[in-house]
């Protein structure tokens, strides 16, 4: 009978229900790895993922490789150890880019590498190139069309004023701080959503007066960060 990865109610991970031969228990390797204990059930699952995946992709190549349970155990609990610093959803997401690229199983080293790329694959522009989109973006920064959500709110953390006014020397680590912030929630799978205003209605239903009038402005600047 094949296994799926689990944690048993003693934090051990345990052998349950029949699955496919990629989502064999990390247990069966009898290898103690206590650092297994506290790492997350979902990073387990991702590294299932990531096997299954492989096995659908690379059948051949993936079987020579782990010919028994043993060896795809070991392999897992391995894999696992070299990718605790990474999120669930990066290590997915490195699986599915390798998969889309390359022919060829790839190496714990390769796909390091492709987990390091993790800009790239969340669609986020490297961090040099998005602190200039965020210094010369025009106003009202919220009608801009950001490369990503994160660029804009890391240059609306930072200051557009500081991004705009002060050396590169100064404004580029503040930047590159909130940045790496709002990248690390990305990876982690958060989605970011710009609010804009609500539209201007197309016709004032009464006039209204030059105090009224002002406020209104200055609430629209403050909305579109002039």
């Amino acid at each position: 009978m094949n296994k799926e990865l689990k944690k048993d109610s003693s934090n051990s991970l345990t052998e349950v229900g029949p699955s496919n031969f990629a989502s064999a228990n990390f247990n069966d390797s009898k290898i103690d790895d206590s650092r297994s204990n506290d790492i997350p059930l979902d990073r387990i699952d991702a590294i299932n993922t990531v096997f299954a995946e492989f096995e659908f992709a690379y059948h051949n190549q993936f079987h020579k490789a782990f010919d028994d349970l043993e060896s795809l155990t070991i392999a897992k609990k391995y894999w696992l150890s070299n990718l605790e610093e990474y999120s669930p959803s990066q290590i997915v997401a490195a699986a599915k880019k390798i998969i889309k690229n390359q022919e060829y199983l790839p190496s714990i080293a390769a796909f390091l590498k492709a987990c390091e790329d993790g800009f790239e694959l969340f669609g986020l522009p490297r961090t040099p190139s998005a602190f200039k989109e965020a210094c010369y973006a025009p106003s009202p920064k919220l009608a801009y069309r950001w490369s990503h959500e994160a660029v804009y709110f890391a240059g609306k953390a930072s200051g557009w004023f500081l991004l705009a006014n002060e050396p590169e020397a100064i404004s580029f680590p503040v930047f590159e701080y909130n940045y790496s912030l709002l990248a690390k929630r990305v990876m982690r799978g958060e989605k970011l959503i710009i609010n804009q205003p609500p539209a201007l209605t197309e016709k004032i239903t009464r006039p209204m007066s030059k105090k009224d009038a002002k406020a209104a402005i200055a609430q629209l600047k403050k909305d579109l960060s002039f």
